[in-house]
């Protein structure tokens, strides 16, 4: 069975997305092992400098690669990623599992965007 991980910075605050997010786990389940990991944002001050914002990025990029499990194929959302339809998507899950492939973690960065650190160890990237 495939196993799904989202791995996102920041946690999700209002209780209907909480309560979506818990609704389409469960819908998940029958398909795949899926799991949330929310990874703290990293503090940045009030009206940032460039390098501030870079120091966030990097520290929370660090944060992400550290909670990428053994093995997983990596697929950052970034703005440089490739935009697939619902049928394109699910049509690369299923490419990834026939090359042999078992566990998928999907990296979200915060609002700041992703370290490029983390977009290196893409396998895929992916955008919205």
């Amino acid at each position: 069975m495939m196993k799904i991980s989202i791995i996102a910075v920041g946690k999700v605050k209002e209780k209907y997305f909480t309560e979506a997010c818990n609704e389409y786990a469960k819908r998940l389940g029958a398909f795949c092992k899926f799991s949330i990991t929310e990874i703290n944002e990293y503090k940045c001050p009030d009206n940032p400098s460039p390098a501030d914002i870079e120091a966030t990025i990097e520290a929370e990029g660090q944060r992400i690669l550290a909670a990428i499990p053994n093995g997983a194929t990596v697929v950052p959302m970034c703005i440089e990623g490739k935009l697939l339809d619902s049928v394109a998507f699910a049509d690369k899950f299923t490419e990834i599992q026939n090359r042999g492939f078992s566990n998928v973690a999907i990296l979200i960065g915060s609002s700041n965007g992703l370290a490029d650190e983390v977009k290196k160890r893409a396998d895929f990237k992916l955008s919205m």
